[in-house]
């Protein structure tokens, strides 16, 4: 099938991407083990960054792959002249690409219906109020429910019951709220939408849920450590907190982009049990990995600068397209 120039660009991008997607994806899963094993050395904080990172890497780098590589070495080598076919398997890479970004879009689009739908509901039994130790207005459900949650992407908020109001002490509502706070600081809501977002190595199958759900405990245990500030009496506090909103029964089923106390938490034994016997020492624990992340990052902008840098690398990559196309 003949194709114009920008539609031949078009299907390389996509087919580029899905091919780096998928290959840094199935690496991925092969070193997960490892990978969960290296963050459990780490405090809970750097863990979850770390794994964020891993976890949305193979889709940062067939993106920076397309950009840096592919439209570059296209635009520079290809004649715009004359239209070119493009081949069965270009095609059928293309498919598998759309098809990854179709999944992805619909689990945002299914998750993004569930939050606008309890914002409607909260919105009709609920009313904006102060609550005690915070600067900007939470949403006060008038309810029994066991809700305490931050709700939001870019401007996260805080939506309570009045039932968590009524049940727990001041000191524990303060620990509480400076627990989903540590959410807001750390944008967790927005990272959640990133990891829904980014597509898995093939289409319509999730292949990294046990990284992602290490990824959601470790970010529970750091939210759990800002909320402690370091101090046992407060871990204490926090156990108790917890334990008494879970006693008040199942909470609502919340969408995937909302950080709750407790709510859908398997965890929960485990976070008390880790309050408890909470040791100040543990906060420096795998503090030499905290610029893990950070330098991964510098160090794949640097390598694709320096490549963009050979003109003759480009060329390579432009060979290389010419086959994918055919």
């Amino acid at each position: 099938m003949s194709a114009p120039y920008a539609v031949r660009l078009f299907c390389l991008c996509v087919a580029s991407f899905f091919v780096v997607n998928a290959g840094a994806g199935l690496l991925l899963s092969a070193v997960s083990q490892r990978a969960l094993r290296f963050a459990e050395t780490m405090r809970a904080g750097a863990a979850a960054r770390f794994l964020f990172a891993m976890r949305i890497l193979p889709c940062a780098v067939g993106i920076g792959a397309v950009l840096g590589l592919c439209v570059p070495s296209y635009l520079w080598f290809e004649p715009q002249a004359t239209p070119e076919r493009v081949g069965v398997a270009c095609l059928a890479l293309v498919v598998l690409g759309a098809g990854s970004w179709i999944a992805s879009l619909a689990r945002v689009s299914r998750a993004v219906v569930i939050s606008e739908r309890w914002r409607r509901i909260w919105k009709e039994t609920g009313r904006g109020d102060r609550v005690a130790g915070e600067r900007a207005q939470a949403m006060v459900v008038e309810k029994e429910a066991p809700l305490l949650a931050m709700a939001g992407i870019l401007r996260p908020r805080l939506i309570v019951s009045r039932g968590v109001l009524r049940a727990l002490s001041a000191d524990q509502l303060e620990v509480a709220l400076q627990h989903e706070n540590a959410h807001r600081v750390s944008r967790d809501n927005l990272k959640r939408f990133f990891l829904l977002m980014v597509p898995d190595a093939m289409p319509f199958m999730r292949g990294f849920g046990v990284l992602e759900e290490a990824w959601a405990r470790f970010a529970e245990w750091a939210a759990d450590d800002a909320a402690v500030q370091g101090d046992s009496n407060r871990a204490v506090t926090l156990a108790t907190a917890l334990l008494r909103v879970a006693r008040m029964g199942s909470g609502p089923r919340l969408s995937f982009l909302h950080t709750s106390l407790v709510a859908g938490d398997r965890d929960l034994s485990a976070r008390v049990e880790r309050l408890l016997e909470f040791e100040t020492a543990g906060a420096q624990r795998g503090a030499r990995t905290r610029a893990f992340p950070l330098g991964v990052s510098f160090g794949m902008a640097a390598l694709i600068a320096a490549l963009l840098a050979v003109p003759a690398l480009l060329s390579s990559v432009h060979r290389l397209l010419e086959l994918f196309l055919h």
